[in-house]
């Protein structure tokens, strides 16, 4: 008979399955730790409008709803002390919908699609797929509305990728080659059955497939774009309330319906998808939540905050990524809020500040060992992983390192060292970018995770309680462990 698993974490890792179950996408996973950090009395403040902060309380905002920012001010905070960062990303490799997804062939209809990010394109065939993302809506009479954002979710399988038969394709067995451009595309529905069921709205029938022609209504038009299968529009408008010519935009991407799960003979591992990395997401926004309860930040000089970002997966150049000033302007406006001599004391704070880029780790593969160096190999259990490269791939280095190493022994929380070997490339993380970017000390640090970039990853239970442990003693006891470094280290 198995032993029976730990509760503890258990109770960390049925908490982040619930986190990924409610987040498709990073639109979904942005809303999810909003309704947190809500329920756990932070208040959202705009970047549009006037920041008027007190010292013990607790804010966060939104960029585009798919990245966040959320911060806790001690009770003590003065302008000029540290920052103790945590950040991670939202997104995860994926296939998009393009801006013309309506492709009709062989008697099919199909959506077309691009990718995002580097993702093992291969893991996604004969998958139950489905739709997920956020969609522009018009709300009200044309030309006097509004237009809202909306989350929508297909819940239900609508999709799916088939590979081809093997009778049909011999050498698969020598390489399964995908062609990205037209190997990738699900199949929606077939032609004849989308025909028999034409899609119906309020004022009748719209065209079947192919068709051009309008149909207008006194109030406002129902449009059903010539660059989307009205059958998809309708699908998604009966899923947010709206009429198909409501939708005036999207961006949308293909799911996985298969829900996260805790599974393994031992119950010990987590079956799911966007491990990467909505895991460090999970367990920082947890770990910022839970050390800043009642009563919390009466003894804290410094800011705890999390910085959750998109694109990642893309090199995060975008207005929302870790490359924009995002990180800077909060930065920036939370000092200027305490003080008038802003610029100064900002900059001897990025001094006294500490981030943490937590983006997964590849835990040694027992079917592949020797893709890892010998002396620097991850195992799942083994708590998180240290990422170190000496051509700055990673943001680490020894005083960093030394730091976030301190806080697991005073725990006896495991870590582990991971270098890439020297004969295969070595992939990157918002460590670099946010470090080059501010000049702040930063340490890379992931849980190890097995599948990474595919449609269904997995990883340790115990390393989510791990690395929840440690983020929430970071954010608690870094400023008494800073305080005794040499300065001039």
């Amino acid at each position: 008979m198995a032993n029976q698993p730990n509760s503890e974490p258990i109770g960390v890792a049925t908490d982040l399955v619930d986190f990924l179950n409610a987040s498709p996408t990073a639109f979904h996973a942005v809303d999810e730790a909003k309704k947190r950090l809500n329920s756990a009395g932070y208040e959202q403040i705009s970047e549009r409008g006037e920041w008027k902060l007190q010292a013990g309380n607790k804010y966060f905002f939104t960029r585009n709803h798919s990245t966040i920012v959320a911060f806790a001010i001690g009770q003590k905070y003065v302008a000029g002390n540290g920052f103790h960062i945590i950040g991670a990303h939202t997104d995860s490799p994926c296939l998009k919908l393009k801006p013309v997804s309506k492709v009709s062939k062989g008697g099919y209809l199909e959506v077309g699609v691009q990718t995002y990010g580097g993702g093992l394109w291969h893991t996604w065939f004969d998958r139950d797929l489905t739709i997920a993302g956020r969609v522009i809506i018009r709300e009200g009479k044309e030309g006097s509305g509004s237009y809202l954002h909306k989350l929508v979710r297909i819940h239900e399988p609508i999709m799916r990728i088939p590979t081809l038969a093997i009778h049909l394709n011999k050498g698969v067995s020598e390489g399964f080659q995908v062609n990205t451009q037209t190997h990738l595309l699900p199949v929606l529905a077939t032609s004849v059955k989308a025909e028999l069921n034409k899609v119906v709205c309020k004022n009748g029938p719209v065209e079947s497939e192919g068709s051009t022609a309008n149909k207008k209504s006194d109030e406002k038009s129902n449009i059903i774009s010539p660059k989307h299968h009205p059958l998809l529009l309708q699908l998604l408008s009966e899923q947010i309330g709206c009429e198909p010519g409501d939708i005036c935009d999207f961006e949308l991407q293909a799911c996985d319906t298969q829900p996260s799960v805790i599974a393994g003979a031992a119950k010990e591992f987590i079956f799911s998808g966007r491990l990467d990395n909505l895991c460090m997401s999970f367990c920082s926004l947890k770990a910022l939540i839970d050390s800043t309860l009642s009563g919390s930040l009466e003894n804290e000089n410094n800011i705890r905050m999390v910085a959750l970002f998109d694109h990642e997966e893309v090199g995060s150049n975008s207005a929302q990524g870790a490359g924009s000033p995002v990180l800077f302007d909060a930065l920036s406006r939370i000092t200027s809020s305490f003080s008038s001599e802003s610029k100064q004391l900002l900059e001897i704070a990025f001094q006294k500040s500490f981030v943490v880029s937590a983006d997964m780790a590849h835990a040694l593969h027992p079917n592949y060992m020797d893709k890892h160096e010998e002396n620097h190999q991850p195992k799942l259990h083994g708590g998180l992983v240290i990422k170190n490269n000496a051509n700055q791939r990673y943001a680490t280095n020894a005083i960093t390192s030394f730091l976030f190493r301190e806080i697991a022994a005073k725990h006896n929380l495991p870590v582990q060292d991971f270098v890439v070997r020297n004969d295969m490339g070595c992939g990157s993380t918002i460590g670099p970018i946010l470090a080059s970017g501010t000049g702040i000390r930063t340490v890379d640090v992931g849980a190890p995770q097995l599948s990474m970039h595919s449609i269904r990853e997995m990883c340790a239970v115990d390393d989510v309680k791990h690395s929840y442990e440690h983020f929430k003693a970071f954010f608690q006891e870094f400023s008494h462990l800073d305080n005794k470094l040499a300065v001039d280290m």
